[in-house]
């Protein structure tokens, strides 16, 4: 049993590193070392401090959305965020009862956070691509492929809860 929760926990932390952690931390790092000199996009003091407030308390929210997202697959999905082992079980519990994707939401919050911490024109581009790539990849390819996957389950859970904009309260069904 210990070799098995070992590799769980290893299969994660490879998704974690692969996927989230080079979009939010890596990707950003090189454009703000090739492409940014300025932190705040500029602004004179006390401004610049809610300004980097605020973008903190995105990317902090961003972060939790994450964070509960992947204890998500790994609890209830019985597998990781990553495509090559993705969750076996439909998981509408947590943030999804609210949104269908929080994951790329709490990614995407990362970033907005960053883009106004730092005031990059090239972490907003990054955000901007970042975000509607992988909004259209989620419609296009991810959504048919759960609708295959789960059938009546995921329509369901499709009807009910939203795609982007969360719900005001969860959604609840009966976990099967």
């Amino acid at each position: 049993m210990g070799n098995k929760k070992q590799a769980s926990l290893f299969s994660h932390v490879v998704a974690i590193l692969f996927l989230p952690f080079n979009v939010t931390v890596v990707i950003p790092a090189l454009l703000l070392f090739f492409f940014s000199n300025e932190v705040s996009w500029g602004l004179d003091m006390p401004i610049s401090v809610g300004v980097i407030s605020l973008g903190s308390l995105l990317l902090l929210f961003g972060l939790m959305l994450v964070v509960l997202t992947v204890r998500q697959f790994a609890t209830r999905g019985k597998g990781t965020l990553a495509p090559w082992n993705p969750p076996q079980k439909l998981v509408v519990s947590g943030p999804y009862q609210y949104t269908r994707n929080p994951m790329i939401s709490g990614v995407s919050f990362i970033l907005l956070g960053e883009v106004i911490i730092f005031g990059s024109w090239a972490l907003l581009i990054w955000f901007v691509y970042f975000t509607v790539v992988n909004y259209t990849y989620f419609i296009v390819k991810e959504e048919p492929h759960l609708e295959k996957k789960f059938g009546e389950d995921y329509a369901e859970y499709k009807q009910n809860v939203p795609r982007l904009i969360p719900r005001r309260k969860p959604w609840q069904t009966e976990e099967k």
